[in-house]
């Protein structure tokens, strides 16, 4: 990729004019920010935008790396990516449009997402229902095993009329790879995880559950409960990226549907997991309010 002193005023003037974009998501996510750690954060002007994009743009050396940054990540084409995986790679940029051109996988989290579930199982709603009695926006919960083995951690958040979570959630807005981190911190190594996001249809809440094995009986029994995927039918899928030939990632399951069935005695069988007491088996400091 050439860099030139026009390469950089264009990307200068084409960050500049998206005020009217930027603007808005920044101070959406700085009020909901404020809201859930209850405390006031000032709304971000236009004008001001504008000025700290050309404080950016005035250090020659930071302007050109801002300037292929924009470009590049502008128009990304990367075959065969796959949302939640982190990699190292060289971007290479010599036909109009920026690829792969060397990429190693450092982990293979995946990211699953559901709107509108259909049967979400009762441990969750009972949760929820205790994290509103004491009037708190977010919760979590340890989820384990049927030997008493931390599984995964379950994180909710509400959904009230007005707002939409799961799409904040999903479009990166409200990050969660926050959460994903505190597990990594708190477990021994860095395996791969399963995060599943999933609003159900008759609650006022969206569900963020980070599954601490990826491969895992628990992972396989939510892809196939609500339809995100192989599960324990189809046994470990061992080739991902690619999977069954379906999006993994649309919500409601792989074939992109908008509502995602349960199974009938799945709360039975996976009610059973879940350990009532808030965050007792993690470390003190994981914790949602303090995720970021």
């Amino acid at each position: 990729m050439r860099v030139t002193p026009q390469t950089v005023s264009d990307e200068h003037a084409w960050v500049r004019d998206r005020a009217d974009v930027v603007v808005p998501i920044l101070n959406d996510t700085r009020d909901r920010l404020g809201r859930l750690f209850e405390t006031d954060v000032d709304a971000v002007a236009p004008d001001a935008y504008r000025r700290e994009v050309d404080v950016v743009f005035a250090d020659g050396e930071v302007a050109v790396n801002a300037a292929a940054c924009v470009a590049l990540l502008r128009d990304l084409d990367v075959a065969g990516d796959y949302p939640g995986f982190v990699v190292d790679a060289t971007l290479a940029w010599t036909d109009g449009s920026a690829r792969f051109r060397e990429v190693d996988v450092v982990r293979e989290t995946r990211f699953r997402f559901a709107d509108g579930v259909e049967g979400m199982f009762e441990a969750a709603v009972e949760t929820w229902r205790q994290i509103r009695a004491e009037g708190e926006p977010v919760g979590s919960i340890t989820t384990r095993s049927n030997d008493g083995d931390p599984n995964g951690a379950l994180y909710l958040f509400a959904d009230a009329p007005g707002s939409d979570t799961f799409d904040e959630v999903r479009t990166g807005r409200l990050p969660i790879e926050p959460l994903v981190a505190r597990v990594n911190d708190s477990r021994d190594g860095d395996d791969p995880r399963e995060v599943f996001v999933l609003r159900p249809a008759e609650h006022e809440f969206v569900a963020v559950y980070v599954v601490f094995d990826r491969d895992g009986v628990l992972a396989q029994t939510v892809r196939d409960t609500y339809d995100l995927g192989p599960g324990l039918a189809a046994g470990l899928d061992a080739s991902y990226p690619g999977g069954d030939g379906g999006d993994p990632t649309a919500p409601g399951g792989s074939d992109g549907s908008s509502d995602s069935g349960a199974d009938d005695d799945f709360d039975d069988d996976f009610d059973d997991d879940f350990d009532d007491d808030f965050d007792d088996d993690l470390d003190d400091d994981f914790d949602a309010l303090d995720r970021l």
